[in-house]
């Protein structure tokens, strides 16, 4: 086989794009191969019932890297988000319900009708995050040291947590609580109200098949405050258009810098030769050469399938077997003849341009892990609910709108029946929809009327449709275990895998899971370190 191209990306997802953008800024010429036949890997909006669109699976944006929205010029090009009114809106099942966001003042005399004390303790709260976020924040974009490969590796990790160093010593236990804590024990030292610890702790839950009382759980929420829309530090927000617009925009913005992108080209291998990658036999059997491999996909898929055992070393083997994945998500995109009216607040209004959370404690996200581990699934699901056709009437008919239905805590394998038979997620995956219906109409009566239709992706399901293993939304459990130069195992935390050539950059790798670009843009600094001048690139 002859190089015709210099890097070949697997998988056209937004961490795969923005890479590609970056090497090909740099005069690599790249080649994406994606095995769906649209671009955009998890970050799509498709039709999932006539006249409807949505944002299939991931759903709102917070976390994209300024730098990329920058360099690829995303703004200008037509990325537009909308921020939420308030951040989330969580009924409560007393009758009662909570908003979070909208600024201090509001946030404030809202959790006044639940404790006056946590109400004055907030602004401390907040502050003692941001903190914290910002210098994590400042890692983001910064490739992490390969750990584990002699004193340079130390000495650059000692440089990068000079942030962390130079904290106070209030603010390094803050940092330790919460990179060890559960949510429930770092929350707990801050908030008494119950209904305003879950307000915080559902984002220790979001993509984490966990319970709030697992230790470590605290970091995941932390994860959640590092993002910002228009500026605005810590909000969520729609892309007018659907998660789709952003890809579509990325892939634009790659064909203008010479990249191919092919879809309905499924990898099947790839191909190794003596330590080195040489390319990439597709499931057709073509193959195609190239003297590096950049895989969008995670560790699971990229190590346990597309490459054959004999070419990895044995630990790391082993290492990877261990690599936790699976992140008990459950996903639903439904049309609707109307909003939704809460018991609580039945009007229309700033709730229905919210995250609504149906997660009233931590208690009831406790019992929903724990019912999962049981059964499979929870009978008692959390779940997050977003109506984007609030703000973008290009999503649904006139009249009629879309929610996404983010839901937690069913089991990425199921466990098998009494008698030990195996049970399928294929088999059981309408009677688990109806329980997340359920728990909807449960604080919005007559939402299961108002169904028009509705797409359902349970772990097997996400798997199957965008390669996510176990349905894990974020590539792998965001634990410390797995994070920064151990993402994904220690040795290879910087991009670059076990063989010759071969570079990671979805997000498992650092930092990790959300619509962020930061894995894509790191890895491609990594490749084009590596290679040095372009004519060496084209040399070999």
């Amino acid at each position: 086989m002859t190089n015709r191209y210099d890097a070949l990306i697997i998988g056209a997802g937004h961490n795969g794009l923005v890479c590609a953008f970056y090497l090909a800024r740099a005069g690599l010429k790249v080649r994406m191969l994606e095995r769906r036949g649209v671009v955009g890997g998890a970050a799509v909006t498709e039709e999932f019932h006539p006249g409807f669109r949505n944002s299939v699976a991931s759903y709102t944006v917070s976390l994209l890297q300024p730098r990329v929205i920058a360099d690829m010029r995303l703004a200008q090009r037509g990325y537009r988000v909308v921020e939420r009114p308030i951040a989330n809106f969580l009924p409560q099942e007393d009758g009662r319900y909570l908003k979070l966001g909208g600024g201090l003042a509001r946030t404030q005399a809202e959790f006044g009708k639940f404790s006056a004390r946590d109400a004055e303790t907030l602004p401390a709260y907040y502050a003692a995050l941001e903190r914290v976020a910002d210098v994590l924040r400042g890692l983001a974009l910064k490739p992490p040291p390969n750990m584990g490969e002699g004193w340079r590796a130390l000495l650059a990790g000692a440089l990068q947590g000079r942030g962390l160093a130079k904290l106070p010593l209030e603010q390094k236990r803050d940092v330790l609580d919460l990179f060890a804590k559960s949510a429930t024990g770092f929350l707990g030292t801050w908030f008494e109200s119950e209904a305003i610890k879950a307000a915080f702790g559902f984002d220790a839950v979001v993509g984490n098949y966990a319970s709030p009382d697992t230790p470590g759980s605290a970091y995941v929420l932390l994860h959640h405050v590092f993002g910002e829309v228009n500026g605005k530090r810590g909000a969520w927000g729609h892309v007018i258009g659907g998660m789709g617009t952003i890809t579509r925009i990325m892939a634009d913005t790659c064909r203008e810098y010479g990249v191919e992108i092919s879809v309905e080209s499924p990898v099947a291998r790839l191909l190794v030769d003596g330590n080195r990658v040489a390319g990439v036999r597709l499931e057709s059997g073509e193959e195609i050469a190239a003297p590096r491999v950049i895989a969008n996909v995670g560790p699971k898929i990229l190590y346990g399938r597309m490459i054959a055992g004999a070419d990895l070393p044995a630990d790391f083997r082993r290492r990877m077997k261990g690599y936790s994945a699976g992140s008990g998500t459950f996903r639903m995109n439904v049309a609707l003849s109307e909003l939704p009216r809460f018991a609580c607040l039945p009007e229309p209004g700033e709730h229905h341009q919210a995250g609504i959370v149906i997660a009233p404690t931590l208690a009831y996200m406790d019992r929903a892990f724990l019912d999962a581990k049981r059964h499979g699934w929870s009978r008692q699901p959390i779940v997050e609910m977003l109506i984007p056709s609030t703000v973008d009437d290009s999503l649904a008919p006139p009249g009629q709108h879309v929610a996404s239905l983010f839901c937690q805590q069913f089991a990425p394998e199921l466990p098998a029946k009494e008698d030990g038979s195996v049970r399928d997620w294929d088999a059981e995956e309408g009677a688990a929809a109806d329980t997340v219906i359920d728990t909807v109409e449960a604080h919005a009566p007559g939402f299961r009327a108002s169904i028009l239709g509705r797409q359902v992706l349970s772990p097997k399901g996400l798997e199957r449709m965008f390669g996510l293993a176990g349905g894990d939304i974020f590539h792998g459990a965001m634990t410390l275990d797995q994070l920064w130069s151990t993402r994904p195992v220690l040795g290879h935390g910087g991009y670059r895998g076990p063989i010759g050539g071969l570079y990671m950059c979805g997000a498992g790798t650092h930092p990790g899971g959300g619509v962020t670009g930061a894995p894509g843009h790191n890895c491609a600094q990594a490749v084009i370190a590596d290679g040095g001048s372009l004519r060496r690139f084209r040399r070999e």
